[in-house]
């Protein structure tokens, strides 16, 4: 083949790891050459002796179609005539030895076959009409650290199914409406996807990624997937999705010893080897393997207009001793266990993210205390907009699964999280990873009968929704489904046929609702300024109270919590202030499927001094609830 695919500057951008849209000129196109129609193909394997493209058009055939080497970047170039959208091809790579051949998936393929079929799918992602504009042109709004923020998680896998048709999987255009419908009635701001990108393993959830520029076929073509998230930005929802640039299988077709070589990984087992997952680890050193992962983030955001990237496994990449015993990780070049090559990346990434894409976010999952990690660059942070607080997860579960007896004595595992509030612009997360693994259900974690089950999860909810931070809740967990998550199976929807769930689901809508119409709730989630404790150390009632204030004075909101199936009646707290108080929500009304204990719903703060104020509140607590107040002006109370 003579007609070149990459330009001169294409090669030297893809050597100096610097090609940021290199998903525009590798991998397959279809186009028209001299007046033929065809595709281009190109691809980076530097160490092989010679490289030809496979598919049913040459009968997989590996002398039949080859590719001409660019020695500038190591690429592999052509143009082959009669190939378009829809052909199924590989890439025929002759290893360095010159006699071990592989069959390697393209790993810049915008489609590929369903597994366990492997190969990739030319396709053109061109030509898809958005209607999102109105989003897309003020998503920056909703995307701010100052705007509310309400995520739901899903597994599209699995969040419904087609039972009468062999319990099959809904398309993307039959998820898309269904999904939008759900999330704006219960008033969810963002939906975070699990995985879309192209994997082999159900069971993976999509963490093993193999397809890393094509969404999965399992649910449809590319522009079907499009048309998912142009219908719940129409809805007036973001949508983010899971990246897992932390590992990557070792499957024959996939990426690892691309070209005989270890091209995209570390050949060294204690540094290229993940022993969590049995995958292969980047080698985030080297300038071409940062530059797919860099244009993969952005490829994204550009075609198929994702808000936001949340990082999976970020603790994995920071530490070269992650899971690691003594002898097993191998120190970085000034003795220390810190993985320096993947910290510049994460900075790196994080750094071209918010520059092309200013509206967007990126998150990270990140289970140490790692310092900075939502914090710029600039100050030495590794620069994502948000980090999950995995302790505040941890603390509140534990805190919860208490016997309420006990849990006077553990009151810290709801107070300790402010210590360190403010370090980082927290999410707070209950993720799928809190349900599965025998870990049980959220619901299925509380202590005592059912009915106690789901009051202390209405409680912990409206906890939850009081506290500074980003709120995220994983499918199914916003109406207590009891079984823990199955990946395989649809959600028990049909658990809302009964009072508790469809009571929880209530009132994790009402939530939402209030949460998202009430500035002192999210304005200063990230600054002292918006939190105040009322009482966090009642050892003997095992209440806390405390108030979230807006940047506007006078609009704050008040959240008293009692973790005891007791009732406490004249419960007296100080006020934020003077006036009239409305419960404007309470965990244990009817409708939610609570006791109705008898309380009012109004309150006149007393000129009685109680914790440090001028004035009190004699509240009557209801059993294992959650009350929320505002000043009388603000809203009418819900009964």
């Amino acid at each position: 083949m003579t007609q070149r695919v990459l330009s001169d500057y294409d090669t030297h951008l893809l050597a100096e790891g610097t090609h940021l849209r290199a998903y525009e000129r590798l991998g397959a196109h279809p186009c028209e050459r001299a007046g033929r129609p065809g595709s281009t193909f190109a691809v980076w394997a530097p160490n092989a002796r010679a490289v030809s493209v496979i598919g049913d058009f040459n009968g997989w055939d590996p002398a039949a179609t080859p590719l001409d080497l660019r020695t500038e970047a190591g690429t592999w170039e052509g143009f082959v005539p009669g190939v378009g959208p829809g052909e199924r091809y590989k890439f025929s790579v002759l290893a360095a030895d010159g006699h071990t051949r592989f069959e390697k998936a393209d790993p810049y393929a915008f489609y590929a076959e369903l597994r366990p079929a492997s190969a990739s799918i030319v396709w053109d992602i061109e030509g898809y009409e958005w209607l999102d504009g109105e989003w897309m042109g003020g998503r920056e709004r909703h995307n701010s650290l100052g705007a509310p923020m309400a995520i739901y998680e899903v597994h599209l896998g699995s969040w419904a199914r087609a039972p009468d048709e062999g319990n099959r999987w809904l398309t993307y255009r039959e998820i898309g409406p269904r999904l939008a419908r759900y999330a704006k009635e219960m008033h969810y701001t963002h939906v975070e996807l699990m995985p879309v990108a192209e994997h082999a393993l159900d069971e993976s959830w999509g963490y093993q990624t193999l397809g890393y520029f094509a969404p999965t076929s399992r649910f449809g073509e590319p522009q079907e997937f499009m048309e998912l998230v142009d219908t719940l930005h129409q809805a007036g929802i973001g949508v983010i999705v899971d990246w897992v640039p932390a590992h990557f299988p070792k499957d024959a077709h996939g990426l690892g010893l691309f070209d005989g070589t270890h091209l995209y990984e570390h050949a060294d087992p204690r540094i290229g080897e993940h022993p969590d997952w049995g995958t292969y680890v980047f080698n985030y050193g080297r300038r071409e393997v940062s530059n797919f992962l860099l244009a993969n983030a952005l490829f994204w955001l550009d075609r198929y207009h994702i808000d936001g990237l949340r990082v999976d496994a970020v603790a994995s990449m920071l530490y070269r001793d992650y899971s690691r015993e003594a002898g097993e990780w191998l120190p970085n070049h000034l003795g220390g266990r810190e993985h320096l090559e993947a910290i510049a990346f994460l900075r790196r990434l994080n750094e071209v993210v918010f520059e092309h894409f200013p509206g967007a976010m990126t998150f990270a999952e990140e289970s140490t205390a790692w310092p900075m990690v939502s914090r710029p660059t600039s100050m030495g942070g590794l620069g994502f907009g948000l980090k999950w607080n995995m302790g505040w997860m941890h603390d509140t579960l534990r805190f919860m699964t208490r016997d309420p007896i006990h849990r006077g004595h553990h009151l810290n595992d709801l107070s300790f999280g402010l210590l360190y509030a403010y370090h980082e612009n927290f999410v707070l997360p209950y993720s799928h990873d809190e349900v599965v693994h025998l870990k049980r259900s959220m619901v299925a974690k509380m202590p005592g009968d059912e009915w106690q089950q789901f009051a202390n999860l209405r409680a912990l909810y409206g906890y939850m929704y009081g506290h500074p931070g980003k709120k995220l809740l994983f499918m199914g967990s916003d109406f207590g489904q009891r079984a823990e998550w199955n990946a395989l199976a649809s959600l028990d929807w049909h658990e809302l046929q009964r009072v508790p769930p469809r009571g929880l689901q209530h009132w994790v809508q009402d939530l939402n609702r209030f949460y998202t119409e009430q500035p002192a709730l999210y304005e200063q989630d990230y600054t002292p300024e918006g939190f105040e404790w009322i009482d966090c150390s009642d050892v003997d009632n095992v209440v806390v109270s405390f108030v979230r204030k807006a940047i506007e004075v006078g609009r704050e909101v008040l959240v008293v919590s009692n973790f005891t199936p007791v009732p406490r009646e004249h419960y007296r707290i100080g006020a934020p202030g003077a006036g009239r108080w409305h419960v404007a929500l309470n965990s244990d009304a009817t409708v939610y499927g609570g006791s109705g204990y008898s309380t009012p719903t109004e309150y006149k703060a007393e000129p009685q001094p109680q914790h440090g104020r001028t004035h009190s509140l004699s509240l009557t607590l209801p059993p294992l609830a959650t009350l929320v107040l505002v000043p009388a002006e603000d809203g009418a109370p819900v009964t």
